[in-house]
Order: C-alpha cells, then structure tokens, then sequence
C-alpha cells in the first residue's frame, strides 16, 4: 500500500533534512578533494526511509543531497552533479526497505535494521564511485581508477557506516517504542 504524501510525513521529512545538515558541519574529518566523517548525518535521512518507506526515502534523501550541493557546491560536470548529489544521497532512501519489516523488535528486526542502513550507504558510494571513476580518475595517477575511488570513497564512508549503526544500535528500541505509541 502506498503511504500518502500528509504534511506529517513532509513536515517529518523536513525536520529530518534540517537535523542532517546541522550534523553535516560535526565533522570529524574531511577528505581534501570531498566527503567527510560526520557526526552522524546520513542518520536522520536513513531513519526517515526506515519509518516512511523506500519512495518516500528516495526524494527526501534526494531533496538532502540538493540541499548539500547548494550549500557547498562542487561541479564539473552536470553528470557529475547528479552523481555526487541527488542520486548519491537519494540512495539513502534505500533504507526504506526496512520499512516493510513487521517485528523490527526481534533480533531479526534488528539485523535487517542494520542491513538496510547498509544497503543505503552502500547505494550512496556506489553512486559516488562511478562519479570518482567517470570525473576524478586523473587523481588516480598510475593506480587503476576503480580502486582509487573505492578506497577513497570507503575512506570517509565507512567510519559513517560504523557511526550510523552505533547510534541506530543505541536508539532503535525507545525510538520504535515512540513511534509505535503515536
């Protein structure tokens, strides 16, 4: 069944994207040509998917990642844009597959939890893996392109992987329990 798009869900929407850019500038390291660790920012979006669904995670992801461009652009090329921004982080919105877990309290629930923040951050560096291999390859020097843009990417992504599931480990349960009250 299709969720309709209420002010709720958008209001929630924005809220999530404001959280994720304030978390945006908690940086904890920053790659010298983009991307960065933070303190958690991919967490308000991934969460937005998990509560409101996959279609829903990908436009509010995507909306995040214009957001991001117009806040700090880097542009070379309109694919490039594409890539590195809407789609990069509408790829978030991949999250959203834990929308369709029913006991998300089970052990079970907890791990397809974690799967699906996986497969988010997974869509996220794939998107900017092909960016890095199209765009960026002559910082590659004599190193095969895909290999320098998958250690470059997972350079900042997974520490952001590591932090996301730490705090999602530590507020799933009464965050769950809240939304369920509602």
């Amino acid at each position: 069944m299709v969720k309709r798009w209420d002010v709720k869900m958008l209001t929630e929407g924005g809220m999530m994207i404001a959280l994720a850019t304030i978390l945006s500038y908690i940086k904890v390291y920053e790659a010298p040509m983009g991307g960065s660790v933070t303190a958690g920012s991919m967490i308000p979006i991934i969460l937005f998917a998990i509560r409101w669904g996959l279609i829903p995670g990908l436009a509010i992801g995507s909306t995040y990642g214009i957001l991001q461009f117009i806040l700090k652009p880097y542009f070379y090329h309109p694919i490039q844009f594409v890539l590195d921004y809407p789609l990069a982080f509408g790829l978030l919105g991949l999250a959203g597959i834990a929308y369709y877990i029913k006991d998300k309290n089970s052990f079970k629930g907890y791990l397809n939890v974690f799967l699906a923040v996986f497969i988010g951050i997974l869509g996220r560096m794939i998107s900017h893996v092909l960016s890095g291999v199209v765009f960026f390859a002559e910082y590659a020097g004599d190193k095969n392109p895909w290999i320098y843009s998958i250690e470059y990417n997972a350079y900042y992504l997974v520490p952001e992987l590591i932090i996301s599931c730490i705090v999602i480990a530590i507020i799933w349960k009464p965050l769950n329990k809240a939304i369920k009250a509602k």
